[in-house]
């Protein structure tokens, strides 16, 4: 395939990152030598969504220490960025409408690319045969043809997939527009029941062309929560996160017991809302 056609895609990432770690920075890597490789598509960005404090999740610390460490963790990465859109807003805001916002954003910016690179001809050129100026006036119409809007997928672990059949955590039809209008890219582990989740799934085996199941070969069981539990028991975190990250974290005392109990007994927002939505 041509490298023209392939399609642009941009991968974002939502989720608590916290903290974030080494493995949430492999499942960008795993991805894009993935969709890369399918010959089908060119991953030019990846994006961290780190979710906003209304998410009420348990031992959620606020926001700006998230998005800091997230920003240190991407400091030496040349396509992997943060974005605080989601962080800064005032309510929890579902996926589905991150993933729209970023879309939007990039539209926009794929207009005003548009609208603002016209052709210029070198001055002092003008004389031309006829023939050179019908190349010419076809070449331009070629160069101003816009160029197609990188999509923006979804990129998630297993387990985000498995949350689909949680009751009242995801709106069903924030799923089926999740899978149909932007797509899934989701990293699982060697052994992992995503096949068969699939399979179990009526939306999910309905849009399965939309999901794209990343095989992780090399085992890494770094998450989040273990990440916490070990700073709490004053157990070392080296290696498991990165050297920057692991440095914000001891300089700020960002994890013990008190923070792990942030937001004890306060019912998840999605779970709050979409509980709300259905009894209305």
């Amino acid at each position: 395939m041509d490298k023209s056609e392939k399609t642009e895609v941009v991968l974002l990432a939502c989720g608590s990152f916290n903290p974030v770690t080494n493995m949430h920075l492999r499942l960008f890597e795993l991805a894009r030598d993935y969709m890369n490789g399918t010959g089908r598509y060119k991953v030019i960005k990846g994006i961290i969504s780190p979710v906003g404090d209304a998410y009420k999740k348990k031992g959620l610390i606020p926001a700006h220490h998230r998005i800091i460490m997230a920003e240190l963790a991407t400091k030496n990465s040349n396509w992997v960025e943060v974005d605080t859109w989601e962080s800064l807003q005032k309510e929890w805001v579902e996926t589905l409408k991150v993933l729209r916002h970023h879309q939007e954003k990039l539209e926009a910016s794929n207009c005003d690319h548009q609208q603002n690179s016209p052709v210029l001809e070198r001055p002092g050129r003008k004389r031309k045969w006829p023939e050179q100026r019908q190349d010419s006036s076809q070449k331009k119409s070629l160069e101003s043809e816009p160029k197609g809007v990188p999509k923006v997928k979804l990129l998630c672990g297993a387990d985000l997939l498995e949350s689909f059949g949680v009751p009242n955590l995801w709106k069903s039809e924030d799923i089926t527009q999740i899978l149909a209008d932007y797509g899934l890219i989701c990293v699982t582990r060697a052994g992992s029941n995503a096949q068969k989740f699939i399979y179990e799934s009526d939306v999910l085996w309905k849009h399965q062309s939309n999901i794209h199941l990343v095989n992780e070969w090399i085992t890494n069981d770094i998450s989040s929560t273990k990440i916490r539990r070990a700073l709490r028991r004053g157990q070392s975190i080296r290696y498991l996160v990165p050297d920057l990250v692991q440095e914000y974290i001891e300089k700020n005392s960002l994890y013990s017991t008190d923070s792990e109990d942030r937001n004890a007994g306060v019912i998840l927002a999605p779970l709050q809302r979409n509980t709300a939505g259905a009894q209305s």
